[in-house]
């Protein structure tokens, strides 16, 4: 089997600098952690999404990414961005494109004001990234879905994902919630656009690393019927959705109980979405590889241009 986890942060406060790092987060998250932390599979590569640093440090970041791509099978970066401030978001953009690795852009919305993402300035930053052939990585709350559904309207031509299912209230393992019929609804007008997709990641966080496949397998289908299995991509979100209560046996589990870092989180959400598409019938390559290696364009000559240093980790551990 061979997986693009198409959502892989890292952060490390000793080179970069944030602002939302607390408790269980608070830790360095980078190249050794990634190593410890490999799938069970006969190759691996990822997409690193920006992870928040704050604004000044967004080229920093994809510096110091393509610092450790080579070893950690690195194959595109989504780097970050503030979409809607003119002639600056230009310059930060030619900025960006100075280096290869870069496939795509986020500008993190789930914090911004209603309206931001179909405003007149967002809208002419997201031509922008069309120009460029990026993509633009869709990190809002469910109640924001309308808004991208008529940024998708605005801008056709932009390749768009929306991270986490566009972040669904999913309820726990042992409270669990069903999809509601306006997040079904939002969804679905968003994959009305055919440059839409949509990543099967993050609800092992929204359920606050308490769930279970029967809980968000209702979410997966919903995803199908509105995308189509060859829009549908798969991301660990590690290591935020590898964050909650401590697992069972864990010998380093918190004394008060309160959430860790889960060390078998991100093969189990592989594990689940793998079962989930063979019980369907579905094409599981597509979603764990192909799809999103052509969303991205990883195989575009701009970006196999740093092919061979990028292969070297996993290569050598996997024969890729």
């Amino acid at each position: 089997m061979r997986v693009l986890d198409t959502h892989l942060h890292m952060w490390d406060e000793e080179v970069l600098t944030y602002t939302w790092l607390e408790g269980p987060y608070a830790y360095r998250f980078a190249e050794t952690e990634v190593e410890h932390d490999r799938l069970d599979v006969e190759r691996e590569e990822a997409v690193f999404v920006q992870a928040e640093t704050t604004e000044g440090d967004y080229i920093g970041e994809v510096r110091w990414v393509q610092s450790l791509a080579g070893r950690l099978g690195i194959a595109g970066i989504v780097a970050g961005a503030q979409l809607h401030r003119g002639i600056d978001t230009v310059t930060h953009l030619e900025e960006l494109a100075t280096h290869p690795l870069v496939v795509g852009v986020r500008h993190n919305l789930q914090n911004d004001p209603d309206g931001l993402a179909v405003s007149s300035a967002f809208v002419t930053g997201a031509r922008e990234v069309a120009a460029r052939g990026w993509t633009f990585d869709v990190c809002v709350r469910a109640a924001q879905l309308p808004d991208i559904a008529r940024l998708a309207g605005a801008v056709p031509e932009l390749r768009m994902v929306l991270d986490h299912l566009g972040k669904p209230a999913v309820g726990t393992a042992d409270a669990p919630l069903a999809p509601s019929a306006e997040w079904v609804r939002d969804i679905e007008e968003v994959a009305k656009h055919p440059e839409a997709f949509c990543k099967l990641s993050g609800l092992p966080a929204e359920s606050g690393g308490v769930w279970s496949a029967e809980q968000l397998v209702p979410f997966l289908d919903a995803a199908a019927d509105a995308f189509g299995v060859e829009r549908l991509l798969w991301g660990s979100d590690w290591p935020v959705s590898s964050i909650g209560p401590a697992e069972e046996g864990d010998p380093h589990a918190p004394a008060d109980g309160s959430a860790t870092y889960q060390p078998h989180a991100r093969q189990r959400w592989l594990d689940t979405v793998v079962e989930w598409a063979e019980a369907r019938g579905h094409d599981v390559d597509a979603i764990l590889w192909a799809n999103g290696r052509r969303f991205y364009r990883l195989d575009d000559p701009r970006v196999e241009s740093a092919d061979a240093p990028r292969r070297g980790f996993f290569g050598r551990l996997f024969g890729g």
